[in-house]
């Protein structure tokens, strides 16, 4: 399992540049005060640099936003992947998305998803905060497709979208009750999704050994007519 996810402003620069810092600082304070409450004047107070540069680097407010979107959304989909990863099987990389996720939310620096919060303090008619969070979860959900579909799933497709769905609604939860293990709720109901179009482990897990009891039978029988 991996590490603590590491957000983009923690992401050490050989260089540090004033986008390096306005970036970071731009980062750390949307994630924890929310981007409609963070001005300018906090921005560039925490990163060390003019208003005049931030202006210069970025034009507007609206697209630094969008940089530190696409910025952390990298470093997220990196870790999430990485972590599921480092199972064996692609049902087993399945089963591990929720516990890697319970990870994250026990951070004490958990502040929820940076793109359902960017999309929920906007206007519900903004359009390019919302192209940029669905680049970002077509990635992640392309990648359990893909697992889905090596596992055996029928609809991979349609098992990814449930079980984004699962993800979603955990990252939201953790985020309002502080609480991990709603993340261990979602995983159950995840793992019944899963079993439903990629077949229950224990059926597998049965069948197995009722073909071991058959072959040692088999054994047993031709010893006895030696």
């Amino acid at each position: 399992m991996p590490d603590a996810i590491p957000h983009s402003a923690e992401i050490p620069a050989p260089h540090s540049t004033p986008r390096d810092r306005l970036l970071d600082a731009a980062t750390r304070l949307f994630c924890k005060n929310g981007i409609n409450a963070t001005g300018i004047d906090a921005i560039v107070s925490a990163a060390g640099t003019a208003k005049t540069t931030l202006y210069k680097i970025f034009r507007s407010k609206s697209e630094l936003i969008e940089a530190v979107l696409e910025a952390e959304g990298k470093v997220w989909r990196g870790w999430f992947i990485a972590g599921i990863e480092t199972a064996a099987t692609p049902r087993d990389k399945l089963d591990l998305i929720f516990p890697v996720l319970k990870k994250w939310f026990g951070e004490e620096g958990y502040y929820g998803c940076v793109f359902i919060n960017a999309v929920g303090e906007h206007p519900k008619d903004e359009t390019r905060l919302r192209a940029i969070t669905m680049v970002h979860k077509s990635v992640v959900l392309g990648h359990v497709a893909g697992l889905a579909r090596a596992a055996g799933a029928s609809k991979p497709d349609y098992l990814a979208h449930q079980i984004g769905l699962l993800m979603d609604g955990a990252i939201v939860a953790a985020m309002v009750m502080r609480d991990p293990t709603v993340a261990d709720a979602a995983g159950q109901a995840a793992a019944a999704l899963i079993d439903e179009a990629c077949g229950p482990r224990l059926r597998r897990t049965r069948r197995s050994g009722l073909q071991g009891d058959a072959a040692a039978l088999a054994k047993e029988s031709l010893s006895s007519v030696d």
